[in-house]
C-alpha cells in the first residue's frame, strides 16, 4: 500500500515501511505520521516477525515538514505523532532501520527504538531542536544520555553537533556501517532473518530488552507537553518563519 508519502508491504515474514517522499526529503508531514503510527501498532497482530524502516532517495529524514508543522502542530496525546512515537517504544516486534544520507530529528530519535540499525557511510545524524526554539522528542531525554553519556548529548542537543555514521557506530546508535549500495539488501537480510526465528521467542526477548517502557512512554508524554507548549510559542513561529524565509531567498 502506498499513502502519503509512505509505502507499507508485507512480505517474507517482514513490514516494510517506506519513506518515499524523496523530494522533499522524506520530510514528514502529519498525514505520513498517520500512516507510521498505523503500521507499527498494527504490526504485533499481523503475520510479521519484524518491521524494516526504509527510505527513498539520498536523504533518510529531513525531520518533521516544518510548514506542515506549523499549520497542524501536533496536540494532546492522540495526535499521530505521538501514536507513533508510543507505537516504537511499546511494540514487541524487532525493528531494523537502514539509513543513508540525513537522519534529522525524528529521522534520529526513531532509532533509538530500533534493535539494528544499518548505516550507509554517508549517514549522518542531527538533532536540531533547540535550534528551532523545541524540545526533543521520542524519549531521546531519557535514551540519548543513556546511550551517550551527558555530554555528548549536550554537544547534540545544545550545540546541533551532527555526529557521522563512523561515531554512530562507535556510540552504539547504529550497529554497522554497509556500502551504499548493500546496504538496502543487508538490512532487508537482517530483517528476514529475525522474522525466520521462533516468533514467540523474539517478542519475549524485545519485551525483555525493553522492560523499561512504562519510563520511556512517561518521557515521550512529558516532552509531548513541552513540545506542543514550544511549537505554538512566538519564539518557535519566529524561528521557523526566518527559515522559511532563507529558503525562499535561496
Amino acid at each position: 500500500m502506498t499513502s502519503l508519502g509512505i509505502t507499507v508491504t508485507d512480505r517474507d515474514g517482514v513490514r516494510h515501511v517506506v519513506l518515499d517522499r524523496p523530494d522533499k526529503k522524506n520530510a514528514v508531514t502529519r498525514a505520513m505520521y498517520e500512516v507510521l503510527a498505523d503500521a507499527v501498532t498494527s504490526a504485533a497482530d499481523a503475520d510479521v516477525g519484524a518491521l524494516l524502516i526504509t527510505a527513498q532517495g539520498p536523504t533518510f529524514c529531513a525531520g518533521n515538514d516544518l510548514r506542515d508543522f506549523l499549520e497542524r502542530p501536533p496536540a494532546g496525546g492522540d495526535a499521530p505523532a505521538i501514536r507513533f512515537l508510543l507505537g516504537l517504544a511499546t511494540t514487541d516486534v524487532p525493528l531494523v532501520v537502514a539509513v543513508r544520507g540525513a537522519a534529522v530529528g525524528i529521522g534520529t530519535t526513531m532509532l533509538l527504538h530500533a534493535d539494528l540499525v544499518y548505516a550507509a557511510p554517508s549517514a549522518s545524524f542531527r538533532l536540531p531542536f533547540v535550534d528551532l526554539a523545541i524540545v526533543p522528542e521520542a524519549g531521546s531525554s531519557v535514551l540519548l544520555p543513556r546511550l551517550l553519556g551527558n555530554a555528548r548529548t549536550g554537544a547534540a542537543l545544545f550545540l546541533g553537533e551532527p555526529i557521522d555514521a563512523s561515531q554512530a557506530e562507535r556510540d552504539g546508535l547504529i550497529t554497522k556501517i554497509v556500502a551504499d549500495d548493500e546496504l538496502d539488501t543487508v538490512a532487508e537480510a537482517a530483517a528476514r532473518a529475525v522474522a525466520a526465528k521462533p516468533r514467540g521467542s523474539v517478542r519475549a526477548t524485545k519485551r525483555l530488552l525493553h522492560h523499561d517502557r512504562a519510563a520511556i512512554v512517561e518521557a515521550i508524554a512529558r516532552e509531548g507537553v513541552v513540545f506542543e507548549e514550544r511549537v505554538q510559542s512566538a519564539e518557535a513561529r519566529a524561528v521557523m518563519a526566518a527559515f522559511f524565509q532563507r529558503g525562499t531567498r535561496g
